[in-house]
Protein backbone atom coordinates (compact mmCIF):
# COMPACT_ATOMS: atom_id res chain seq x y z
CA UNK A 1 0.00 0.00 0.00
CA UNK A 2 1.65 3.38 -1.23
CA UNK A 3 2.03 5.83 1.49
CA UNK A 4 1.04 9.84 1.26
CA UNK A 5 3.66 11.94 1.52
CA UNK A 6 2.87 15.64 2.51
CA UNK A 7 4.48 17.68 -0.27
CA UNK A 8 7.45 20.75 1.44
CA UNK A 9 5.92 24.46 1.16
CA UNK A 10 8.33 24.91 -1.36
CA UNK A 11 6.68 22.09 -3.89
CA UNK A 12 3.55 23.56 -3.19
CA UNK A 13 4.36 27.97 -3.70
CA UNK A 14 3.00 28.85 -6.65
CA UNK A 15 5.83 30.32 -9.08
CA UNK A 16 5.94 34.09 -9.00
CA UNK A 17 5.27 35.83 -12.00
CA UNK A 18 7.71 39.17 -12.99
CA UNK A 19 4.71 41.18 -12.49
CA UNK A 20 4.37 39.58 -8.92
CA UNK A 21 8.02 39.66 -8.21
CA UNK A 22 7.64 43.34 -8.95
CA UNK A 23 4.67 44.57 -6.54
CA UNK A 24 5.02 44.96 -3.26
CA UNK A 25 3.20 42.57 -0.68
CA UNK A 26 -0.11 43.17 -0.21
CA UNK A 27 -3.74 41.92 -0.28
CA UNK A 28 -3.68 42.18 -4.02
CA UNK A 29 -0.48 40.14 -4.44
CA UNK A 30 -3.21 36.96 -2.77
CA UNK A 31 -5.27 37.80 -5.58
CA UNK A 32 -2.91 37.80 -8.27
CA UNK A 33 -0.97 34.58 -7.30
CA UNK A 34 -4.72 33.22 -7.81
CA UNK A 35 -6.49 33.24 -4.31
CA UNK A 36 -10.42 34.44 -4.71
CA UNK A 37 -10.79 37.58 -4.50
CA UNK A 38 -12.80 39.05 -1.06
CA UNK A 39 -16.08 39.91 -0.88
CA UNK A 40 -16.72 43.37 -1.90
CA UNK A 41 -19.68 45.32 0.22
CA UNK A 42 -22.57 46.85 -1.31
CA UNK A 43 -22.01 50.02 -2.60
CA UNK A 44 -22.85 52.96 -0.18
CA UNK A 45 -23.01 57.08 -1.29
CA UNK A 46 -20.81 59.33 0.34
CA UNK A 47 -22.39 61.80 2.67
CA UNK A 48 -21.32 65.09 1.57
CA UNK A 49 -18.18 66.66 2.33
CA UNK A 50 -20.57 70.28 3.39
CA UNK A 51 -21.91 68.20 6.31
CA UNK A 52 -18.84 68.72 8.12
CA UNK A 53 -19.04 72.54 8.34
CA UNK A 54 -22.21 72.40 9.57
CA UNK A 55 -21.87 72.11 13.43
CA UNK A 56 -18.80 74.83 13.12
CA UNK A 57 -21.12 77.37 11.73
CA UNK A 58 -24.15 76.26 13.79
CA UNK A 59 -21.66 76.86 16.90
CA UNK A 60 -20.41 80.27 15.36
CA UNK A 61 -23.39 81.55 14.46
CA UNK A 62 -24.93 80.54 18.32
CA UNK A 63 -21.69 82.40 20.19
CA UNK A 64 -22.11 85.44 18.18
CA UNK A 65 -25.82 85.43 19.48
CA UNK A 66 -25.12 84.75 23.06
CA UNK A 67 -22.27 87.56 22.69
CA UNK A 68 -24.62 90.29 20.71
CA UNK A 69 -27.52 89.73 23.68
CA UNK A 70 -25.02 90.01 26.89
CA UNK A 71 -25.17 86.49 27.60
CA UNK A 72 -21.55 86.05 27.29
CA UNK A 73 -19.12 89.30 28.04
CA UNK A 74 -17.73 90.92 24.82
CA UNK A 75 -14.33 91.58 26.77
CA UNK A 76 -13.76 88.28 27.13
CA UNK A 77 -15.05 86.46 24.38
CA UNK A 78 -15.52 88.70 21.33
CA UNK A 79 -18.19 87.93 18.49
CA UNK A 80 -16.81 85.93 15.70
CA UNK A 81 -17.58 88.75 13.74
CA UNK A 82 -15.08 90.89 15.75
CA UNK A 83 -12.81 87.73 15.34
CA UNK A 84 -13.00 88.30 11.37
CA UNK A 85 -12.10 91.93 11.72
CA UNK A 86 -9.44 91.42 13.68
CA UNK A 87 -8.00 89.04 11.07
CA UNK A 88 -8.07 91.52 8.29
CA UNK A 89 -6.75 94.16 10.52
CA UNK A 90 -3.52 91.98 10.96
CA UNK A 91 -3.32 92.23 7.22
CA UNK A 92 -0.12 91.26 5.70
CA UNK A 93 1.43 91.04 8.49
CA UNK A 94 -0.82 87.44 9.57
CA UNK A 95 0.42 85.56 6.46
CA UNK A 96 3.88 86.09 7.52
CA UNK A 97 2.79 84.61 10.81
CA UNK A 98 1.45 81.62 9.21
CA UNK A 99 4.23 81.05 6.48
CA UNK A 100 6.41 80.64 9.46
CA UNK A 101 4.62 78.13 11.46
CA UNK A 102 4.16 76.43 8.53
CA UNK A 103 7.60 76.28 7.69
CA UNK A 104 8.48 75.19 11.15
CA UNK A 105 5.69 72.51 11.44
CA UNK A 106 6.73 71.20 7.99
CA UNK A 107 10.64 71.07 9.10
CA UNK A 108 9.85 69.24 12.49
CA UNK A 109 7.65 66.36 11.22
CA UNK A 110 9.69 65.80 8.50
CA UNK A 111 13.04 65.32 10.58
CA UNK A 112 10.31 63.64 13.32
CA UNK A 113 8.73 61.54 11.06
CA UNK A 114 11.71 60.27 9.44
CA UNK A 115 13.59 59.08 12.39
CA UNK A 116 10.95 57.61 13.73
CA UNK A 117 10.44 54.97 10.59
CA UNK A 118 14.07 54.16 11.08
CA UNK A 119 13.65 53.65 14.45
CA UNK A 120 10.79 51.68 14.34
CA UNK A 121 12.34 49.31 11.95
CA UNK A 122 15.20 48.77 13.60
CA UNK A 123 13.37 48.31 16.97
CA UNK A 124 10.69 45.93 15.33
CA UNK A 125 13.48 43.39 13.39
CA UNK A 126 15.97 43.19 15.86
CA UNK A 127 14.67 42.16 19.40
CA UNK A 128 18.53 43.31 20.76
CA UNK A 129 17.85 46.91 19.64
CA UNK A 130 14.36 46.97 21.16
CA UNK A 131 15.62 45.82 24.34
CA UNK A 132 18.11 48.36 24.18
CA UNK A 133 16.54 51.22 22.56
CA UNK A 134 12.28 50.83 22.89
CA UNK A 135 12.62 51.20 27.24
CA UNK A 136 14.26 55.08 26.61
CA UNK A 137 11.69 55.80 24.11
CA UNK A 138 9.13 54.81 26.01
CA UNK A 139 10.17 56.91 29.28
CA UNK A 140 11.24 60.05 26.52
CA UNK A 141 7.47 59.85 25.78
CA UNK A 142 6.03 60.33 29.13
CA UNK A 143 7.92 63.93 28.97
CA UNK A 144 5.85 66.99 28.69
CA UNK A 145 6.30 69.27 25.76
CA UNK A 146 7.17 72.46 27.64
CA UNK A 147 9.56 70.39 30.14
CA UNK A 148 12.25 70.44 27.02
CA UNK A 149 12.06 73.83 26.53
CA UNK A 150 14.20 75.45 29.09
CA UNK A 151 16.88 72.63 28.09
CA UNK A 152 16.59 73.21 24.25
CA UNK A 153 16.99 76.69 24.91
CA UNK A 154 20.26 75.39 26.82
CA UNK A 155 21.78 73.52 24.39
CA UNK A 156 20.11 74.73 21.28
CA UNK A 157 20.17 78.96 21.54
CA UNK A 158 17.26 80.39 20.11
CA UNK A 159 17.17 80.58 17.27
CA UNK A 160 15.24 78.22 14.81
CA UNK A 161 16.91 74.70 15.50
CA UNK A 162 15.36 74.31 19.30
CA UNK A 163 12.02 75.09 17.44
CA UNK A 164 12.25 72.53 14.88
CA UNK A 165 13.68 70.38 17.21
CA UNK A 166 10.95 70.45 19.88
CA UNK A 167 8.44 69.92 17.03
CA UNK A 168 10.22 66.89 15.80
CA UNK A 169 9.88 65.44 19.70
CA UNK A 170 6.53 65.71 18.90
CA UNK A 171 5.75 63.98 15.91
CA UNK A 172 8.11 61.21 16.62
CA UNK A 173 6.76 59.34 18.98
CA UNK A 174 3.11 58.82 17.79
CA UNK A 175 5.02 57.56 14.38
CA UNK A 176 7.24 55.03 16.23
CA UNK A 177 4.63 53.71 18.01
CA UNK A 178 2.31 52.87 15.52
CA UNK A 179 4.43 51.81 12.85
CA UNK A 180 6.56 49.62 15.64
CA UNK A 181 2.46 48.49 16.47
CA UNK A 182 2.17 47.61 12.33
CA UNK A 183 5.50 45.89 12.16
CA UNK A 184 4.48 43.63 15.39
CA UNK A 185 1.00 42.52 14.05
CA UNK A 186 2.07 41.61 10.12
CA UNK A 187 0.45 38.33 8.88
CA UNK A 188 3.12 35.50 10.13
CA UNK A 189 2.06 34.06 6.81
CA UNK A 190 3.03 36.85 4.52
CA UNK A 191 6.97 36.83 6.41
CA UNK A 192 7.32 32.90 5.59
CA UNK A 193 6.37 33.37 2.04
CA UNK A 194 9.06 35.98 1.63
CA UNK A 195 11.23 33.63 3.27
CA UNK A 196 10.11 30.51 0.71
CA UNK A 197 10.58 32.62 -1.94
CA UNK A 198 14.48 33.65 0.01
CA UNK A 199 13.82 37.81 -0.03
CA UNK A 200 17.00 38.90 2.32
CA UNK A 201 16.16 41.10 5.29
CA UNK A 202 15.78 44.39 2.97
CA UNK A 203 14.02 42.88 0.55
CA UNK A 204 11.56 41.42 3.01
CA UNK A 205 10.86 44.59 4.97
CA UNK A 206 10.75 46.54 1.57
CA UNK A 207 8.21 44.10 -0.17
CA UNK A 208 6.09 42.86 2.93
CA UNK A 209 6.57 44.43 5.93
CA UNK A 210 6.51 48.34 4.79
CA UNK A 211 3.40 47.53 2.68
CA UNK A 212 1.48 45.30 5.14
CA UNK A 213 1.84 48.03 7.76
CA UNK A 214 0.80 50.98 6.02
CA UNK A 215 -2.20 51.60 7.78
CA UNK A 216 -0.51 51.47 11.10
CA UNK A 217 1.84 54.18 9.78
CA UNK A 218 -0.58 56.46 8.25
CA UNK A 219 -1.96 56.53 11.35
CA UNK A 220 1.17 57.52 13.08
CA UNK A 221 1.60 60.05 10.98
CA UNK A 222 -1.80 62.08 11.21
CA UNK A 223 -1.34 61.68 14.88
CA UNK A 224 2.00 62.76 14.72
CA UNK A 225 1.08 65.69 12.44
CA UNK A 226 -1.73 67.19 15.02
CA UNK A 227 1.07 66.73 17.93
CA UNK A 228 3.52 68.84 15.81
CA UNK A 229 0.92 71.90 15.38
CA UNK A 230 0.58 71.24 19.53
CA UNK A 231 4.07 71.39 20.09
CA UNK A 232 4.97 74.32 17.76
CA UNK A 233 3.20 76.36 20.37
CA UNK A 234 5.26 75.40 23.12
CA UNK A 235 8.30 75.62 20.17
CA UNK A 236 7.29 80.06 19.70
CA UNK A 237 7.09 80.51 23.48
CA UNK A 238 11.38 80.10 22.82
CA UNK A 239 11.92 83.71 22.40
CA UNK A 240 9.73 83.54 19.34
CA UNK A 241 8.95 86.91 17.24
CA UNK A 242 6.74 85.63 14.53
CA UNK A 243 4.26 82.88 14.40
CA UNK A 244 1.44 81.71 15.72
CA UNK A 245 2.23 80.88 19.08
CA UNK A 246 3.65 84.33 19.19
CA UNK A 247 0.44 85.93 18.78
CA UNK A 248 -1.30 83.66 21.00
CA UNK A 249 1.57 85.44 23.61
CA UNK A 250 0.92 88.65 22.05
CA UNK A 251 -2.63 88.64 22.93
CA UNK A 252 -2.32 87.53 26.19
CA UNK A 253 -0.27 90.16 26.85
CA UNK A 254 -1.89 92.80 25.69
CA UNK A 255 -5.07 91.72 27.09
CA UNK A 256 -6.60 90.81 23.35
CA UNK A 257 -9.10 88.06 23.84
CA UNK A 258 -9.73 88.62 19.95
CA UNK A 259 -6.46 87.87 18.94
CA UNK A 260 -6.00 85.41 21.01
CA UNK A 261 -9.23 82.91 19.73
CA UNK A 262 -8.30 84.19 16.41
CA UNK A 263 -4.95 82.47 17.14
CA UNK A 264 -6.53 79.49 17.92
CA UNK A 265 -9.16 79.46 15.07
CA UNK A 266 -6.34 79.60 12.57
CA UNK A 267 -4.48 76.56 13.99
CA UNK A 268 -7.47 74.82 14.08
CA UNK A 269 -7.94 74.96 10.08
CA UNK A 270 -4.32 74.63 9.50
CA UNK A 271 -4.59 71.45 11.10
CA UNK A 272 -7.61 70.35 9.95
CA UNK A 273 -5.99 71.50 6.44
CA UNK A 274 -2.78 69.58 6.78
CA UNK A 275 -4.66 66.50 7.82
CA UNK A 276 -6.91 66.54 5.13
CA UNK A 277 -3.91 66.26 2.98
CA UNK A 278 -2.13 63.68 4.77
CA UNK A 279 -5.93 61.87 4.54
CA UNK A 280 -5.74 62.11 0.87
CA UNK A 281 -2.48 61.05 0.60
CA UNK A 282 -3.36 57.92 2.71
CA UNK A 283 -6.74 57.00 0.65
CA UNK A 284 -4.41 56.92 -2.45
CA UNK A 285 -1.41 54.79 -0.82
CA UNK A 286 -4.36 52.24 0.55
CA UNK A 287 -6.23 51.88 -2.39
CA UNK A 288 -5.63 48.10 -2.49
CA UNK A 289 -7.31 47.72 0.80
CA UNK A 290 -10.49 45.22 0.81
CA UNK A 291 -11.73 46.70 4.31
CA UNK A 292 -15.51 46.21 5.49
CA UNK A 293 -17.08 49.28 5.97
CA UNK A 294 -19.40 49.38 9.05
CA UNK A 295 -20.88 52.56 8.43
CA UNK A 296 -23.93 51.04 7.14
CA UNK A 297 -26.00 54.24 7.39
Amino acid sequence: MSSFVRPSPLETAPALTPELKAAPATPATHAAAGSPPAPTGRARSRPNPALGWVLPAVALLLLEALVRTDVLQAHLFPAPSEIVRTLFDLGSGLAGHIGISLARVAAGFAIGASLAVVAAVVVGLDRRAEALLDPSFQALRAVPSLAWVPLLLLWLGIDETPKITLIAIGAFFPVYLNLLSGLRNVDRKLVELGEIYRLDRLALVRRILLPASLPSLYTGLRVGLSLSWMFLVAAELIAATRGLGYLLTDGRETSRPDIVLAAILLLALLGKLSDSVLKSLETRALVWRDAFDTRLA
